[in-house]
């Protein structure tokens, strides 16, 4: 089986934005994405409007950046394009509260495959759907849309709806209008988005770093190494690391940090991760791929997210956060830069 292709496309020309000029974007939710793309459509000199729930802190924040805020389905009876930007847990409700009172050629955006994938949003063939997910926080999308650059998106037709032309072609207005046209568009599926993105978070970005750096901070303290340098060694510093491979690969990184950092890249690297954990992870892939992740995460959002809510207390609880909160104390420019 070869190697599937990817297709980068940019808006080199500064003209996938035109279809929406003079049109108006629904941005449903305010929080981590949704505030990022009213901010740049609107920068980009599209007419948005916000839609949430009365009285939300979602309609609050939109109010205060001087955005018209409506009820979710009065924003999607006005609107070209309906993005629906909220977690994955409740796209499925706002989509049933929001699809009916859309206009019939009107467009549905989602910011990332799972509620696709997973099968939370439902429409007759004539409706046209689309996602635009960008690869980053909604807070990086922004910052990078400010400094005249951005960031990359993965776009998918889930559905190309009555006008297959048209659907697409407000996906990559859409696009274009965040800032994603500048850096490069991948065409692709909202399977492989949302398989690909839960498999990242779990194994690498978020489980299987979280879960390292805790282990490897217990390992020192647990020798008897003071907690605030063991803290330093082996969570702090990993952000000076990330950003030598998000500058410049791993082959770059490896050239820019010392001959004994990475000779223990080679040296330690596979006995941390070994066949075993190679083996884990072909599990949680599969367990992603048959819907047993996405399975639990709604079952858990039914009881009110008990489990999350103790991962997040229990995260706050450890004794390493002491340690951190010390590290961090003695560098108070963080916070300043936190602030931006």
């Amino acid at each position: 089986m070869g190697r599937p292709e990817c297709q980068v496309l940019q808006d080199s020309a500064g003209q996938w934005l035109e279809p929406l000029r003079g049109q108006t974007v629904a941005i449903l939710g305010f929080g981590n994405q949704g505030r990022a793309h009213a901010m740049n459509l609107r920068d980009s000199g599209i007419n948005v409007v916000v839609g949430g729930r009365a009285g939300s802190a979602a309609r609050d924040a939109a109010r205060n950046e001087g955005f018209v805020q409506l009820d979710a389905d009065q924003a999607a009876s006005q609107a070209a394009l309906v993005a629906i930007c909220v977690p994955d847990h409740v796209a499925g409700d706002v989509w049933s509260i929001v699809q009916p009172a859309m206009r019939a050629d009107s467009v549905a955006g989602f910011v990332c495959g799972a509620p696709l994938r997973y099968g939370l949003v439902t429409a007759p063939p004539a409706r046209g759907i689309v996602m635009v997910a960008p690869k980053g926080p909604g807070a990086t999308l922004r910052m990078r849309y400010a400094m005249g650059q951005g960031i990359p998106a993965l776009l998918a037709v889930h559905s190309p709806g009555a006008d297959p032309e048209r659907t697409r072609a407000l996906a990559l207005a859409w696009a274009a209008g965040i800032g994603c046209g500048r850096s490069g568009v991948i065409e692709s599926t909202a399977a492989i988005e949302a398989e690909t993105d839960l498999f990242g978070e779990q194994t690498v970005l978020c489980g299987g770093m979280v879960h390292l750096m805790q282990a490897a901070y217990d390992a020192l303290v647990s020798a008897g190494y003071p907690p605030e340098i063991a803290y330093i060694e082996c969570i702090h510093e990993l952000k000076q690391v990330a950003d030598l491979v998000y500058e410049h690969g791993i082959a770059g990184m490896r050239e820019r940090i010392s001959p004994t950092a990475a000779f223990g890249i080679d040296e330690a690297g596979p006995i941390v991760v070994d066949d075993r954990t190679r083996e884990a992870m072909q599990g949680v892939l599969a367990r992603v791929r048959d819907g047993s992740f996405f399975a639990a995460l709604m079952a858990d959002q039914r009881e009110g997210g008990r489990r999350l809510r103790e991962g997040r207390a229990a995260a706050a609880a450890m004794p390493l956060e002491d340690a951190g909160r010390t590290v961090r104390a003695m560098m108070p420019w963080l916070a300043q830069e936190n602030r931006r």
